[in-house]
């Protein structure tokens, strides 16, 4: 099963902080990184930082390895490139920085409850509803993507053990196509629902909201 995001139940001090201070936390490292780091021994610095959070939220390496694994081919291939187009040091540098970037935001979604992190989405985006911006669509949307990662994964991983029972060797096209048919159905059905309980009407009350508008 695919651990993104999971939520680990906790009482350490990571989990009882607010989502908007650990969302701000996670922006403030990013950016410092990004800025300040520009030496591989640079990486010391930041990534103390993350282990002594992950120290803190009690989350163990086993769980940040699940976390960092489907992106490691996406560093691979960043790597290499990095390597034809500059040198080995800022190679380190920009892999290093994003794959802390990773842990963090791991870290950060191991510890927050979904809801809090939609209930502060529908906060930020709240001022715009004068614009035209629905919160509650746009929370509808967040969550439905966030809860779409894991659904993603477990769809790739039963194509793939399902053509390693088969005997098949690898083929792109044996894995692409069922996993983008898997997908697109999947994809229906969540319409379907969604315009079953009339989400994609207008007209109708937003998620969340009765029938004058009002956020509940």
């Amino acid at each position: 099963m695919s651990a993104l995001g999971v939520y680990i139940p906790g009482t350490s001090a990571m989990h009882r902080l607010p989502a908007g201070v650990k969302l701000t936390g996670l922006v403030v490292l990013i950016v410092a990184m990004s800025v300040l780091v520009r030496r591989p021994w640079e990486l010391l610095i930041p990534a103390a930082v993350v282990a002594a959070v992950a120290v803190v939220a009690r989350i163990g390496l086993p769980t940040l390895v699940r976390q960092v694994r489907p992106v490691l081919w996406m560093l691979l291939v960043i790597a290499v490139f990095q390597l034809i187009l500059t040198d080995w040091r800022r190679t380190v540098v920009i892999c290093g920085v994003l794959l802390l970037s990773v842990v963090g935001a791991a870290l950060v979604t191991l510890t927050t409850r979904v809801t809090d992190m939609l209930d502060l989405t529908t906060r930020i985006v709240g001022p715009l509803r004068r614009f035209g911006v629905d919160p509650d669509r746009v929370g509808l949307v967040l969550a439905m993507t966030i809860r779409c990662i894991p659904l993603l994964g477990e769809l790739a991983t039963s194509v793939s053990e399902a053509r390693r029972a088969r005997g098949l060797g690898f083929s792109l096209r044996a894995f692409a196509v069922p996993v983008v048919v898997g997908a697109l159905r999947r994809a229906d059905a969540l319409g379907d629902a969604l315009i079953a309980r009339s989400l994609d009407d207008p007209a109708a009350p937003a998620h969340g909201a009765d029938e004058n508008g009002t956020s509940r």
